[in-house]
């Protein structure tokens, strides 16, 4: 059944974290999130979320480029014609649009979740989910010495975190790195993510991590630079995972192809979309290399479209689904997202759509800005 939209309604709201979290690129104290409420002509409606932050760092997408690219070119396009089914958004948004994938995956996104919602069926059953629960990881910003980081660490796992991410820079990476690895003995679950912060003139000392038995190092080098990301990978014993760098299938067949990492990090809001997202783990699984799901410092919103992602069965490794008391005193929907002893979120795979309902009260409080797109 094709969908028709009547209605795109943008909000921006501004959510403090409970504690600053900082990457290689700076420091983050709260988000300004961008959360779309998709409606159809037959009154179904649907909620999806922009991962773009606040400054060009991560990204060259941010809240407000998102906020413009969906008011004037994609929101338009959306409404002026069906979608036969929510797959064939990506490439049509993609041919019409060049860049600006976080802003398109935020509508393409709330496409698959609204006709989820009108099949009556859970995100993660249409996406093709097969786990009813989802191993969860810990991402932990720099710290301001190795001995805290040691510190955070270990009371992440003796929460029951699955995999420990420590956020690393220049300066700020072997003595932390090592000093986690000794608290926490040989077998913790350890991996480190550089966000960028390094060049192939850094080799040498990034092979040192090899001594620390690291799960992964994620992005170490510049988003676009596939070639040298394979000089590395035949540096490091450690297994190089790409997030940035793979914008979408194509990439991580170019990934595949030059040897430049073992391991993805799709993040669905980052690739364009489910439709995207889809095509790596499908390109990953034929190839035996394994993905899992990072996260954004979504909302319950986006952490409701991570765990539908998630839920597939090349997601092998634990994803950044940290519960919702990791960052917010209270999130935007009910209920709020836990995790259990064991380091497990259950995946709601048996109510329709993102499986969580939004507080919509909450979300009005939170309102910055608001804008209502109608069909013609």
């Amino acid at each position: 059944m094709s969908l028709r939209l009547a209605r795109i309604t943008l909000r921006e709201i501004r959510m403090p974290l409970r504690e600053p979290f900082e990457i290689s690129s700076g420091r983050t104290t709260g988000r300004r999130i961008l959360l779309l409420e998709l409606a159809d002509t037959d009154g179904a409606t649907a909620w999806s979320e922009c991962v773009a932050g606040e400054q060009p760092s991560y990204s060259a997408e941010t809240v407000d480029t998102a906020w413009h690219a969906v008011t004037e070119w994609i929101a338009p396009r959306v409404l002026a014609a069906g979608i036969s089914h929510p797959r064939t958004l990506d490439g049509a948004l993609r041919r019409a649009i060049r860049g600006h994938p976080m802003a398109r995956a935020a509508v393409e996104m709330g496409a698959w979740t609204l006709q989820a919602e009108r099949d009556g069926v859970s995100l993660s059953r249409l996406l093709g989910g097969t786990r009813a629960e989802i191993a969860t990881g810990i991402s932990i910003g720099i710290q301001a010495s190795p001995a805290v980081l040691a510190e955070k660490a270990g009371a992440a796992l003796a929460q029951g975190y699955r995999r420990i991410k420590m956020k690393i820079r220049p300066g700020a990476d072997i003595e932390f790195i090592a000093a986690a690895r000794e608290s926490l003995g040989p077998e913790a679950p350890l991996m480190a993510d550089a966000n960028s912060a390094y060049t192939l003139a850094h080799a040498d000392h990034l092979a040192d991590l090899d001594a620390y038995r690291l799960q992964m190092l994620e992005q170490p080098l510049a988003q676009d630079d596939l070639r040298r990301h394979a000089q590395l990978q035949d540096r490091l014993a450690t297994p190089i995972c790409l997030d940035e760098s793979i914008p979408h299938a194509d990439a991580a067949e170019d990934m595949l192809a030059l040897r430049a990492g073992r391991i993805v990090n799709v993040k669905a809001g980052r690739v364009g979309g489910f439709t995207q997202a889809l095509a790596i783990h499908d390109l990953c699984r034929r190839h035996a290399v394994p993905v899992w799901c990072g996260g954004m410092l979504e909302s319950g919103i986006g952490r409701a479209a991570n765990v539908a992602l998630a839920s597939l069965p090349n997601f092998t490794l634990p994803g950044d689904v940290s519960p919702s008391a990791r960052y917010w005193e209270r999130d935007v929907v009910t209920p709020e997202w836990t995790m259990d002893a064991a380091g497990m979120v259950a995946v709601p795979a048996d109510r329709p759509g993102l499986g969580v309902t939004v507080d919509v009260d909450r979300v009005d409080d939170l309102t910055v800005r608001r804008r209502v797109l109608a069909a013609c």
